[in-house]
């Protein structure tokens, strides 16, 4: 069984059962290709919403274990269980019983890695044989990372891959690691000296817990995947629109924002900015979004999801200016905001909408 967001023999596949694994299918792969490994090979399309779902009752079940937990991308969690051990038991223990009450609760199967740090702990859930937990003792990172093919690595994509087999004949993490850093620089740059620390297990990256800042947040599944930029734009103004709302009636201006997108292949782009207008009108909030999704989104890929985020708040000063007057301008617009928030207040959010007049040309053909 494997997760395809499209039919197309070009589809890649998203996600594989262990049945499909076995004969030799595997994540970012064509389908067609999969299909002729495995004839039998069912293909589902992927269910956004119900994934959201799955994240967050296994943030749910990991929350109860530690309160200092990541969730790194759909599936995937770090937890920090330092100090627990009076609640839980040896590390390992407590992966053992956190993934067997999310097998038995969730019916979701899946391994675990224990180590000290991040990096380590990622490549073991992924190296395990088979279903289950596999630790690396402390001080040992390096040694178990040795044998290891070089791509396990994170940095290390399919071109530098082939580029340090072809090139280098470098194959396994051990040889990697031998390296000095003038010979890696040649091929990662900048990059060198953090991919020679990543090939001796060493991670300096803490586990980021769940942020307790205010955050206003909207997000939209599309019924279809679009590459249209207008029929996209739409989306985000109405997402920006709601949390602008929702930021007026608390009294709240935002002094940053996000973005994220997810295109039909899973693969997520988008980016953040600091907000340097001083209002929160859906005008002022959207032409910022507006020129970062156009930036981050050159894909020529269909889009299925858009998020949008404002957080770190101020509040209106509320001793008026004797010297920064409004122009008339910017008091229409203000006095338009409130109308339309009075009406959707009243009506609903479909009460009124905005219209475009110009005609929008698309950037991306799929």
């Amino acid at each position: 069984m494997a997760v395809v967001a499209a039919r197309s023999g070009r589809s890649l596949v998203l996600s594989v059962s262990r049945e499909a694994r076995s004969d030799g299918v595997f994540k970012g792969m064509a389908l067609q290709t999969a299909r002729s490994r495995c004839p039998g090979l069912r293909v589902l399309p992927p269910e956004p919403r119900a994934e959201e779902a799955a994240c967050r009752e296994l943030d749910r079940v990991a929350a109860r274990y530690t309160p200092c937990y990541e969730s790194a991308r759909p599936g995937h969690i770090y937890l920090d269980l330092s100090g627990t051990e009076r609640l839980w038991g040896a590390a390992r223990d407590a992966a053992s019983r956190l993934r067997n009450e999310i097998r038995d609760g969730l019916g979701l199967v899946g391994n675990a890695g224990v180590a000290g740090n991040k990096l380590v702990s990622s490549i073991a859930s992924r190296a395990v044989p088979f279903e289950g937990v596999l630790n690396v003792d402390q001080g040992r990172e390096a040694g178990f990372l040795a044998p290891l093919k070089v791509g396990l690595v994170p940095g290390i994509g399919p071109v530098r891959r082939k580029l340090l087999s072809e090139e280098l004949n470098i194959v396994r993490i051990r040889e990697l690691a031998a390296l000095d850093l003038d010979r890696l620089a040649l091929v990662f740059g900048r990059q060198a000296r953090v991919i020679h620390e990543r090939a001796l297990g060493i991670d300096p990256t803490p586990v980021y817990p769940l942020s307790r800042a205010p955050v206003i947040a909207e997000e939209a599944a599309l019924s279809q995947e679009e590459t249209d930029d207008s029929k996209l734009l739409g989306c985000l103004y109405r997402l920006v629109e709601r949390c602008g709302r929702r930021m007026r009636k608390q009294g709240l201006i935002p002094q940053k924002a996000g973005l994220v997108f997810r295109y039909a292949d899973h693969v997520e782009g988008g980016g953040r900015l600091k907000l340097t207008g001083p209002g929160f009108q859906d005008q002022d909030l959207y032409g910022p979004m507006e020129a970062l999704f156009l930036k981050q989104c050159t894909r020529r890929v269909r889009v299925g999801f858009i998020r949008t985020w404002f957080w770190e708040f101020a509040r209106p000063d509320p001793q008026l200016s004797l010297f920064n007057v409004p122009s008339p301008d910017e008091e229409r617009r203000s006095s338009l905001t409130r109308a339309l928030d009075h009406i959707r207040d009243r009506y609903g959010e479909t009460g009124i909408m905005y219209g475009r007049g110009e005609a929008q040309g698309t950037r991306r053909k799929g």
